[in-house]
């Protein structure tokens, strides 16, 4: 059981590391052929990328902030990202069983 995080940003890896949450491997940008049942994935995954890693068995934490619009864009530091609240939130994704016009 691996624990991936995903992220280009310095100031993510660091929070990480504030919070003394062990990570086995950081990579900006993930191959979902890599993961395993039992893994766990931190990051901010587009919708279609954290279904694969939730169907493949694997646990998704993402890292939420509650970013003011002015903030958008801009590299965070690790005080930044205190300061909007960051926090890591599991979620379990899963494709709908029909596509998005007939829900």
């Amino acid at each position: 059981m691996t624990v991936i995080a995903v992220t280009r940003h310095a100031g993510a890896r660091d929070w990480l590391a504030r919070r003394g949450i062990q990570v086995d491997r950081h990579t900006e940008h993930l191959d979902v052929d890599l993961i395993q049942p039992g893994d766990t994935v931190i990051g901010t995954l587009p919708v279609h990328l954290a279904a694969e890693v939730c169907r493949r068995g694997a646990r998704y934490l993402h890292l939420s902030l509650d970013l003011p619009a002015e903030y958008r864009g801009r590299e965070l530091s690790t005080d930044d990202l205190e300061r909007f609240n960051a926090r890591l939130e599991a979620y379990r994704v899963l494709p709908a069983d029909r596509d998005c016009k007939g829900a």
